[in-house]
């Protein structure tokens, strides 16, 4: 593998049926960022995080069923990416085991779902643990442990989404801070050009509002569905404005900017609901249509669908279980007839020098560099991210020698300190 390939990370979650808000918002860039060059991209599907919202077994299975045809149908090539079901990685609730050992509950407790539950709770006058099952309050853990098992580089999310890839670079700092530099730190990919469709009332596609236009229901079904669409009594002939159309807003996600502008003219020119209505209908079907026969051929095979996902999730082992063994070794669940081995190399790596990244009260991170003995060779000041502070720390390494910003201990030659890094260093090659 390239050291040069950027790892992507895409989480599904296997409640419901794919709308067209999903398809416009999620599924379609998504395909589309699935062929960029010098990429590795990872789409999994998040059955065991279905389990937090949705006790039924039944619409959770169909629902998996539902999404993995619709994200095939809609052009995801299982050849070219890591196409799995989460569930069927083990490596994955055992990595979340080992991330929970590291990991402070007050990092967890300021999770915003969980905070969520718990302000509901207090402004209901129950007990603030009411409705709160581990698996709530432990999501961060177990989508961190999605992230790091695969050593993603990038992972697109929401800005709602944001905090959990902060709190998974934290446990990952955790963990390495521990045992040594095994898990690769994420960034939150936020993408504000992505579209988000309204419904058939105005107010965001969502199945909580019962406002969707179906994905892959039968086509006669659909254009009923926009022709739903609420729109105002203005009558043909009457110019129509496009700002806070919702009608305006779906065919923009589904026109070219040509057509887009010749419908601006159209509604300028008084252009009458039904005729918009059947023009965003034509469009949506010739996007939409071609990917039908394949849905529905997956959704009536679904053997032929499961060998998908398990050959998927073949692929997807393939690396997990090497890092999942590198991080047994490094937390010490080894081998006991290699344990002398082991504790010899332990101890050698422990004679060296070390940089330690750790998070100050004020928000900022910090790292120091201490020899064997742990005096303080090297103070770094402070960074505004983890990452900035890992780079200053990557580039000490690299230089063997001092950056500005850093400030060598009391009673600490430079001379001592440049030493120091270069018997780190010589220990890496």
């Amino acid at each position: 593998m390239s050291a040069s390939v950027v790892r992507y990370l895409t989480g599904i979650t296997t409640t419901g049926t794919p709308h067209l808000g999903n398809y416009v918002g999620a599924i379609r860039p998504a395909v589309q960022a699935s062929r960029r060059a010098g990429t590795e991209n990872f789409y999994f599907l998040a059955d065991y995080h279905a389990l937090i919202k949705c006790d039924e077994p039944a619409r959770i299975q169909r629902s998996t069923l539902e999404i993995a045809a619709c994200w095939l149908a809609a052009g995801l090539d299982a050849q070219q990416v890591f196409f799995y079901r989460q569930s069927d990685i083990p490596e994955i609730p055992e990595l979340t085991w080992l991330l929970t050992c590291v990991t402070g509950k007050g990092l967890l407790n300021r999770a915003h779902a969980y905070k969520a539950q718990v302000d509901k709770n207090v402004a209901a006058g129950v007990d603030v643990d009411a409705e709160v099952t581990m698996g709530l309050f432990m999501y961060p853990v177990l989508m961190a442990a999605d992230i790091l098992m695969f050593q993603a580089h990038k992972v697109p999310v929401g800005r709602d989404q944001i905090q959990h890839i902060e709190m998974a670079r934290d446990m990952a700092q955790s963990f390495n801070h521990l045992y040594g530099e095994h898990l690769v730190l994420p960034e939150a990919e936020v993408d504000d050009a992505v579209a988000l469709l309204p419904g058939l009332d105005g107010r965001k596609m969502s199945k909580s509002y019962d406002n969707v236009i179906g994905l892959f229901a039968p086509r006669e079904q659909v254009r009923k569905q926009i022709f739903s669409i609420v729109t105002d009594s203005r009558a043909p002939g009457e110019p129509k404005d496009t700002e806070g159309s919702a009608l305006f807003q779906i065919y923009q996600a589904f026109a070219s900017a040509e057509d887009t502008q010749k419908m601006r003219q159209l509604y300028a020119s008084g252009i009458s609901w039904a005729d918009a209505k059947q023009m965003l209908f034509e469009h949506i079907d010739a996007e939409i249509a071609p990917m039908r026969a394949r849905y529905e051929h997956l959704v009536s095979h679904p053997r032929e669908l499961e060998d998908i996902l398990q050959a998927g999730a073949a692929k997807a082992r393939e690396r997990a279980t090497p890092l999942l063994r590198e991080l047994r070794q490094a937390v010490g669940l080894r081998n006991l007839a290699s344990a002398a081995g082991a504790a010899k190399k332990d101890k050698a790596k422990a004679a060296l020098p070390s940089f330690k990244q750790y998070r100050e009260s004020d928000g900022l991170f910090y790292f120091k560099f201490v020899d064997a003995q742990g005096r303080l060779l090297l103070q770094g000041g402070g960074f505004a991210s983890p990452r900035e502070a890992g780079q200053c720390i990557a580039g000490l390494k690299a230089a063997r020698a001092l950056t500005a910003g850093l400030a060598a201990a009391p009673g600490v030659g430079g001379e001592e300190v440049a030493a120091a890094l270069r018997e780190l260093a010589d220990a890496g090659n």
